[in-house]
This record gives structure tokens, C-alpha cells and sequence, in this order.
């Protein structure tokens, strides 16, 4: 009982703003974080380049505006605030999303949006003619992805997982296919692995003369599924679905092409194998000719497929084999007159951007060094240039550069820290975000040398909030061990950064919160604004703990040997790196070895868990959210891409799985999920608990119902890290 008492006195120090403000500075509570949502940069959402590349539109009070990208005035309004009436119906519809057709004077506005999974939705669509001032709902019930056709004349969408085809002018509704079922058959969308892995939903895709339409196709019946359960009513809703875990059978993937003069489909050729994927399908310039991106299952044997839309028939483009695997984007571009297109590899061990002919020969690598292209933005046909984002400058930052078709590249970012583009349709013009570790958002339009035309938001009155609080010191460092060498031999550092208290006096003792992620390619450790999180840290080192975060090996930014270090063996370096990055800590002198904590969520609760019981001897305390527990229980996209099946790599899934280590646990142990999480199943930290259980193990466990991997919504997040701030109050901040 003393010992409750004299922590609740502590608590009351470290916890009062009147006994801790320096200079009438202010502490961070949970309330401006989660409930008031004070922190939360401004930003610039909604804009969208009309096909001039000279302007932009965007909603503002209900109304779609026209603007001029160079001086920012309102050139028109598409449509005015109020006007989107329906007969019977005695509100308007209300305008918070829309697509257009090409000649930019027919809208596709969604409406009743209902989500699906992670990115997919279905709505109520309406038509709006803007010309003629007529609104019309698309087709009855709800549809997904809808979607006009070059000559806006017809609008695609999906429907109970079959893909239909609307005639504006007719009202000739055609049904392209007939067999869609649900868990059976999906026709121009994607199942739950493809949408969650390979991150795209829209599986239909118009030819250029608009006469065609490329669609997948998706046989589910073999996998096997999932059931969630759904509480708040006398008898809970169940929702299964399919889930294919690692090893497991996935949906047999087919790619057609409708003919809408002929009313036939056709079926590509993909190949004799299919046991497959079908990642991304994309038209080249000839509207008679589909390219199609081939990955076998272990994901490390790539194919570029040309398909003739007629026949059906295909040959190989492109082929790229890996010793690791090979990740798939967006980066697939066809320029010139079809003669060309150029894609990112990892081929020379750093991502870079390659030029070939349609014939599938090399022509150059357009970019080259130690650094790697980060993000693809697109090919200005005119100035023949690729625009794109690398980390050239460091890991830690990002800038905008561009390379012409000879291999000739130009920086036009200017800020260091972390730059993001979104260009105008003739990239004349881009809307530059910066922000680095000390300033949120700062957006700008830029134009294509890079220079600031003008400013759209620069978040100064945030800056000036933050000016009023008592914020800690942020700073990088790198951190050193004889453990930390690649495959090669090659001695490496990690990245770091830390936040200390705002009062720290180097002479005292301080407990450490060490956050992670470290799934491959990820990276936490970047000269970027850290939104909630950053002052949620912030808040934890006003209570006196000092904040750590480390991109361990097999994170991005840093080549391909650092990031497919952890290949057939997730978990094993990362437990490795964060238990010598405690080691490390626990050897300053004003840091308490003896409580050094651990929180992650999501691959970084698989870690957390990992360090409390691998590196039970340097963690005292861990927080994981959403943990998987055991690679068997996820998804095979995702876990076969680096560890293979379980059936030919039992070891890396046993040996490395916190399921499996729990006889370990010797500290203080919160496990947290969403018990609806289609993602990382409840079942991972059920079984994990059972594990625990077993081997007589105390732990904390906190469900929250009906939510899913972001435990998000209402009140949820505030009570999360209220729970999770009493655990590492009571854990690492009380006194002996």
C-alpha cells in the first residue's frame, strides 16, 4: 500500500503543468492529442489537375472551383454549392468527392460511401451533366470504382462482384459478366490479399479508344476463410471471408478483355502456371495491345506479358529474376510513339530507373549511385523527363529530381528534410509537401524548375502552438555494434533518433521507451513531421522517460542488402539489433538499464513481443498492438514474399515467432488488439495468450470490439493510450 501511495505522489509531480512548466511553457496531455485533436497539421486536400495542366479544381463549401495553378485565382465554379438536387428528395446531395469524364463536364459524384476492407468502398453514384444540368443516379444499388470511359459516353463499375457497363446516352445497362458470387467469384476488383498487398482495388481497366474494356477475374473457392465476429446485438453478427494464410491456396487469377462492339470476352494468356500472381495489368499506347505483369508465388521471377486484345495471345516483354524477391509498383511507364517504357529495379542492388525498348532491350539506366529512387511520379512527354523521389542525400531525407532520357539528372527540390510532389497533367507545375522533424506541412506550388510560385498552407499557426509547450530535444545519432554487418560482411550503423526530457539533467537516472516498426523496407527513423505519435513521445518525455526509436536492418532507404537482410529470417536480425541497441543505452550513464522499455504495433508488436521475451535480460517492459504472434497466422502475399512457404522454411517461421519463445518472458508483458482486425487476426495474440498461459506466464491483455487494425473511431484511441500510458507509468516510471 506505501508503495501505491508513494507512486501516486510521484505520478502527481511529473504529471502537474503548474510544477513542471519552464518560462509558462505547457505539457502535452492525452486530451490534446486524441480528443481535441490540437496537434493536427492543416493541410491541402482535394486538389486535382485539370487536363490543361494549367489549372485545378477543388471543393470548397460544397462547390467545385476552378483555379489557376501560377496565381492561384478562381478562374470558375463546375458546380455550385446546392445545385446537385434530386427530385423527391428535398436536400441536395452533398459534394465531397467526385471523377470526371475527359472533356471535363460530366461527374461521377459517390455518395452513401460504405467501406469495405482496408481500401475499398461501394457508394450510390450519381451523374451530373454539368452542361445540361441534369443529375441522374447511376444504376440501382450500390457500386464500386466507377469509372467513365475515354469518350465519357459510358461509365465501368462493379456490382455484387460482377463488372457492368452503362450506356449515358441509351441507359443500356450491360452485364459483362454473370458469374460473380460472393467468397465464389469477383469480376473487376480484387480479393482481400491482392487489395491488401499489392494495394489496388480498381481491377478494370479502359482501352485508350475507350472500345475495349481489360478486367480480372478471381476464383476464390479454393481458399479458405475467416470469420469475424461483430458484438452489440443479442446474438453477434458473424462475417467470413477469404483469407489465404502463408502456405495456403489462393484465388486463381484470370485477365480477359471485353469487346464492347462485338459483346465477346477474350481470355489473355498468362501462362500455363497458376499457382501466380497477377499483380498489374496496364494498356500500352495501343489500344489493341494489354501488358501484363506476371510474379510467381515465391515472388523472386518477374514477367512483363504483352497480350494481343484480339487473340489473346502474349509474349514476354520483360524478365527479372532475384535472389530475395522482387517488390511490385506503380513504376511501369510506356513513352514515346510505343517504342519505349522505363521501370524501377533493384537489379544492381540500389533502386533505379531503366530505359528499354518495346523490343525488351536495355537501352540505359537513367539513374545510378549508392541511393535509392523512392517513389516514381510520372513521364512529362514533352521535356522527356521522369520525374521521381529518392533518398540521394540520405535515408533520413527525401528530395524531387528528374533525368532526362539520357541519364542527365537535376535536383528541384530545395528544402532538406522530406519532399513529396504531386504534379500538374503537363508538369509545368507540382504541389510540393515539406516538413521535416521540426515544422509540419509546408505546402507549396512549385513550378517545374522548382521554385515557389506560392504558399498553400504553411501551418503557422501550429508552429505557434507548439511554441507554447514544453517540448523536448529531438536529435538523430547513429548506433554501433559488431553485430551489425549485411550478409557480406560489411559493417553497418544504425539510424536513430531520440527525444529527451525537457528538464534532463545528464546527472540523473531515466527510464527508455524504445518505439519501432522495422518490417522490411519501412523505415520510422526520417527528417519528417511525426504527426500524433511525435507528441505522444513528446508527452512521455515531459513525464520524465527518454524516447528512442532505430531502423534496424532489413528497413528501407539503405540499398537492397540492408533491407533483404531479414530474408527467411523475419524477426531473427531485428531482435538482434534492438537488444544491442538496449545494450547500448543501458551503457549511458543517465539511462536505467534496468528499465528500458519496448512499444510497436503491427510488425512492430511482433518485435515488441520478440524483444520482451528473446531479449528478456535488456527489456523490462513491452506494449504490442496488434501483433502477429506466428507467421503461419498471415497472409501469403506478404509473408511468403520473405520467408517463403512454411512447408519449405519451418525453422524461420518457428524459430523467430514470439508464440514460440514465450518460456522467455521474464518482465512486464500489455498485449492489445482489435477483435474485428481483418488484417492481423485476433487469433494471434488468442493463441498467444494460450502460449503464455501454458507456460505460466503473467501478462496483461486489452480487446477492443468491433474494431480493426487501426483500432480506431470514437473515443477508442484516447482510452488506448490512457491504458497504455498507465502501463508505462506503472512499469517504468514508479520507484523502487
Amino acid at each position: 500500500m506505501k508503495k501505491i501511495v508513494l507512486f501516486i505522489l510521484i505520478f502527481t509531480f511529473i504529471s502537474n503543468p503548474l510544477l513542471r512548466a519552464q518560462n509558462g511553457l505547457k505539457d502535452i496531455s492525452l486530451e490534446d492529442i486524441w480528443v481535441t485533436y490540437k496537434f493536427f497539421p492543416r493541410s491541402v486536400r482535394g486538389m486535382n489537375s485539370l487536363q490543361n495542366g494549367e489549372q485545378y479544381t477543388m471543393i470548397k463549401n460544397g462547390s467545385l472551383i476552378v483555379y489557376d495553378y501560377k496565381t492561384g485565382d478562381s478562374v470558375t465554379t463546375m458546380i455550385q454549392s446546392g445545385e446537385l438536387a434530386v427530385d423527391g428528395v428535398d436536400e441536395p446531395i452533398r459534394l465531397s468527392s467526385f471523377s470526371m469524364n475527359k472533356e471535363e463536364n460530366k461527374f461521377l459524384i459517390p455518395t452513401e460511401t460504405e467501406s469495405i476492407y482496408r481500401h475499398s468502398s461501394k457508394s450510390v453514384n450519381y451523374v451530373w451533366d454539368a452542361k445540361n444540368k441534369i443529375l441522374e443516379v447511376l444504376s440501382a444499388g450500390k457500386q464500386q470504382l466507377a469509372e467513365y470511359s475515354p469518350d465519357g459516353q459510358k461509365v465501368a463499375f462493379v456490382r455484387d462482384n460482377n463488372l457492368f457497363i452503362k450506356d449515358l446516352a441509351s441507359k443500356e445497362e450491360i452485364k459483362v459478366t454473370e458469374d460473380g458470387e460472393f467468397n465464389h467469384i469477383i469480376n473487376g476488383t480484387c480479393d482481400w490479399v491482392y487489395e491488401e498487398e499489392f494495394g489496388f482495388t480498381k481491377a478494370f481497366y479502359w482501352s485508350p479508344d475507350g472500345k475495349k474494356i481489360a478486367f480480372y477475374k478471381f476464383d476464390e473457392s479454393r481458399v479458405k476463410e475467416y470469420t469475424l465476429t461483430y458484438y452489440g446485438d443479442l446474438y453477434p453478427e458473424l462475417y467470413t471471408y477469404k483469407y489465404p494464410k502463408a502456405g495456403e491456396d489462393n484465388s486463381l487469377v484470370n485477365i480477359y478483355v471485353y469487346h464492347l462492339e462485338k459483346e465477346e470476352t477474350v481470355k489473355m494468356d498468362t501462362g500455363e502456371e497458376t499457382d501466380q500472381y497477377i499483380p498489374r495489368i496496364k494498356w500500352t499506347h495501343d489500344p489493341n495491345i494489354l501488358s501484363i505483369q506476371r510474379l510467381n508465388r515465391l515472388q523472386n521471377h518477374f514477367d512483363i506479358l504483352l497480350a494481343n486484345a484480339l487473340t489473346g495471345e502474349s509474349r514476354v516483354l520483360y524478365s527479372e529474376d532475384n535472389p530475395y524477391y522482387i517488390d511490385i509498383t506503380d513504376n511501369l511507364t510506356f513513352v514515346g510513339e510505343n517504342d519505349q517504357f522505363v521501370i524501377t529495379s533493384e537489379k544492381n542492388g540500389y533502386n533505379h530507373i531503366y530505359l528499354y525498348t518495346m523490343a525488351g532491350e536495355l537501352v540505359r539506366q537513367l539513374t545510378s549511385g549508392p541511393w535509392d529512387v523512392t517513389e516514381v511520379y510520372g513521364y512529362d512527354p514533352k521535356n522527356k523527363r521522369v520525374y521521381f523521389q529518392s533518398a540521394e542525400e540520405s535515408p533520413l531525407n527525401r528530395g524531387i529530381y528528374y533525368v532526362d532520357m539520357e541519364g542527365k539528372r537535376t535536383r528541384i527540390s530545395k528544402r532538406t528534410g522530406t519532399n513529396s510532389a504531386a504534379f500538374s497533367d503537363n508538369f509545368n507545375y507540382y504541389i510540393n509537401t515539406f516538413s521535416d522533424v521540426n515544422t509540419p506541412p509546408y505546402i507549396t506550388v512549385n513550378n517545374a524548375k522548382g521554385e515557389e510560385i506560392r504558399i498553400l498552407e504553411d501551418n503557422g499557426k501550429l508552429k505557434e502552438l507548439m511554441g507554447q509547450y514544453n517540448l523536448g530535444e529531438f536529435s538523430f545519432f547513429t548506433i554501433s555494434s559488431p553485430e551489425f554487418k549485411l550478409p557480406s560482411g560489411e559493417q553497418v550503423d544504425l539510424n536513430a533518433w531520440k527525444i529527451l526530457p525537457p528538464d534532463f539533467d545528464p546527472s540523473k537516472k531515466y527510464p527508455v521507451l524504445l518505439t519501432i516498426y522495422g518490417g522490411p523496407g519501412s523505415q520510422e527513423v526520417l527528417n519528417t513531421w511525426g504527426y500524433f505519435n511525435y507528441f505522444w513521445y513528446q508527452m512521455l518525455a515531459q513525464k520524465g522517460f527518454i524516447v528512442v526509436s532505430v531502423d534496424n536492418r532489413g528497413t528501407g532507404a539503405r540499398g537492397e542488402a540492408f533491407k533483404k537482410m531479414t530474408y527467411l529470417e523475419l524477426g531473427k536480425y531485428e531482435t538482434i539489433d534492438y537488444i544491442e541497441t538496449a545494450k547500448y543505452l543501458g551503457a549511458l550513464d543517465y539511462i536505467d538499464k534496468d528499465k528500458i522499455g519496448i512499444f510497436g504495433w503491427s510488425y512492430g508488436g511482433f518485435m515488441a513481443a520478440n524483444a520482451i521475451t528473446q531479449g528478456a535480460d535488456y527489456f523490462s517492459t513491452a506494449v504490442s498492438v496488434s501483433p502477429v504472434t506466428n507467421w503461419r497466422y498471415y497472409d501469403n502475399i506478404y509473408t511468403e514474399r520473405f520467408m517463403r512457404k512454411p512447408q519449405d522454411n519451418p525453422s524461420g517461421y518457428d524459430n523467430n515467432s514470439p508464440i514460440n519463445h514465450v518460456d522467455k518472458l521474464k518482465g512486464n508483458f500489455l498485449m492489445i488488439h482489435g477483435s474485428t482486425d481483418d488484417n492481423v487476426h485476433l487469433q494471434n495474440s488468442m493463441d498467444m495468450i494460450t502460449a503464455l498461459v501454458k507456460a505460466d506466464k503473467q501478462f496483461e491483455f486489452m480487446v477492443y470490439p468491433n474494431k480493426n487494425h487501426g483500432i480506431f473511431g470514437g473515443n477508442t484511441r484516447y482510452h488506448l493510450f490512457y491504458k497504455i500510458n498507465d502501463f508505462l507509468f506503472d512499469n517504468l516510471l514508479e520507484s523502487e
